[in-house]
């Protein structure tokens, strides 16, 4: 049985090697051997029995199966990526970028394994930590302006997570049950928690770690720090820091529905992700900037995994497997934009034109991400989507999958105006930086083929996960 701290272990090691390293061109090499070292004890991991019954502070249950999966590999691919990106920005040091990227995996692992409420409070600040430097890479007045904007917002979604975590043990005292914080113990004494104090927990807690997520109208710091992140640090906000918040949030909405409140959570859940695709849609129509088109694309995904937890039922299956597919579209749509961006030395499409001849591969993985990001078949977030709306469906939600829909179709045309506008058309001027290298195209083709192959092939195991991890989650009273 592998242990947590394995897990963790390995690349806060792997952050102390990185950081006590010298050469700056070596030092980047510590990243794909710690990410691909991390997947296969991931996948280790992953085959070990759960028993909520053993009390462990540190454990993996069928939902954190999931998101351990989904950020090994996106942090894998992204680490592959990272040794030739690095390298063509040699003359500004990379320790702190290489270190934090480590620490960044270490406090993801921590939170899919936190048992404790307190130890996932602590992971989920330990990533907003080791992700804010990574936004200020460039060392730009934007991205510094970004990178406080961050952390401020971030401050204060934790801060209300910890009034929420406060909360919740409040309602178990006052509900004369013990004071353990443990999420299994949490459920199984759901029913005589003080349902006041359980409300205003999961109300704190919603707006606390949809912060996170970025959740509408809590998403504000998401246009600049992926605007001004570079595309690396991008994938791994949009595709894993955002996946282990809304694995915090899920467990949370667990004891919810245990304490019989899951009416409550529904509401809440399915009008804050209909508020942030509305948001999205909004501002994705003509945006002129393609990264702080992910951004919004991002809150736009986010909204629909909150919707997905919310209508329960076969849509929970759908959201956590959209978790995955959205984590895996955005790496390869940030991955891609970053070598168009590097190629043309701007992010506008009032000057980026033609990418379809001047950086063709990346162009090509660009749209795939937009036609796959945006639903449609035969990729991986078509299953996703189609399971979520008939989840919403067969729930009898009927006026949340019908927006739902409306809102794809607005988002799709909105994006597609961007999109098509970057990757066609005759490129003006001279190019920023020589021709694309074929090193920082394997990797977002290795993701855009795992995208592909969950939109054609469902393997066994995995589809045994999603089925254990929903089934884990949908607890009734």
């Amino acid at each position: 049985m592998v242990s947590a701290s394995i897990l963790i272990l390995i690349p806060m090691l792997g952050a102390g090697a990185a950081y006590a390293l010298k050469s700056n061109r070596l030092r980047p090499a510590i990243l794909p051997v710690v990410g691909l070292a991390h997947l296969g004890v991931s996948a280790i991991a992953t085959q070990a029995p759960f028993d909520p019954a053993q009390r462990h502070w540190f454990a993996l249950d069928p939902a954190g199966r999931i998101a351990l999966m989904t950020v090994s590999v996106l942090f894998s691919c992204c680490a592959l990526y990272a040794p030739v990106y690095l390298r063509m920005h040699e003359k500004r040091s990379n320790r702190v970028f290489c270190a934090c990227m480590l620490a960044l995996l270490a406090a993801m692992s921590m939170v899919v394994y936190a048992q404790h409420i307190g130890m996932m409070w602590v992971g989920i600040e330990a990533m907003a930590l080791a992700a804010a430097p990574l936004i200020y890479f460039r060392h730009t007045s934007e991205a510094i302006e970004a990178s406080w904007k961050y952390l401020l917002l971030s401050s204060i979604g934790v801060a209300l997570a910890l009034l929420g975590s406060f909360f919740l043990a409040y309602a178990s005292i006052v509900g004369g049950e013990s004071t353990s914080l443990l999420v299994s113990d949490l459920v199984r004494e759901a029913e005589h928690l003080s349902k006041p104090w359980l409300r205003a927990a999961f109300v704190t807690l919603l707006v606390g770690y949809g912060t996170k997520m970025g959740l509408a109208p809590m998403h504000t710091w998401k246009p600049d720090a992926y605007g001004e992140a570079p595309g690396l640090a991008g994938a791994l906000l949009a595709g894993g820091l955002t996946s282990c918040a809304f694995l915090a949030l899920s467990r949370f909405t667990m004891v919810l529905g245990a304490a019989g409140e899951a009416a409550l959570a529904s509401r809440l859940l399915i009008g804050l992700g209909l508020f942030s695709m509305l948001i999205a849609a909004v501002f994705l129509v003509r945006q002129r900037d393609f990264k702080r088109m992910l951004a919004y694309s991002s809150v736009e995904h986010m909204g629909i995994l909150a919707i997905g937890l919310g209508v329960g039922g076969v849509g929970l299956f759908g959201a956590l497997l959209h978790m995955m597919n959205n984590a895996f579209t955005k790496g390869v749509l940030f991955l891609s934009a970053a070598n168009i961006h590097r190629t043309y030395g701007s992010k506008s499409v009032d000057e980026v034109r033609g990418a379809f001849q001047r950086a063709p591969l990346s162009a090509v993985l660009f749209l795939t991400g937009f036609i796959a990001i945006a639903g449609s078949p035969p990729f991986g977030p078509f299953v996703s989507l189609f399971s979520i709306l008939q989840g919403a469906f067969e729930a009898r939600h009927y006026i949340t999958g019908g927006a739902l829909l409306v809102l794809l179709w607005v988002v799709f045309v909105g994006m597609g105006h961007t999109v098509l506008r970057v990757v066609q058309g005759v490129p003006e001027g001279e190019p920023a930086s020589p021709r694309e290298s074929l090193k920082l195209v394997a990797p977002v083709a290795v993701l855009a083929c795992v995208v592909l192959v969950l939109g054609l092939w469902m393997p066994a195991p995995l589809l045994r996960m999603l089925q254990e991890a929903a089934a884990y989650l949908e607890v009734h009273p």
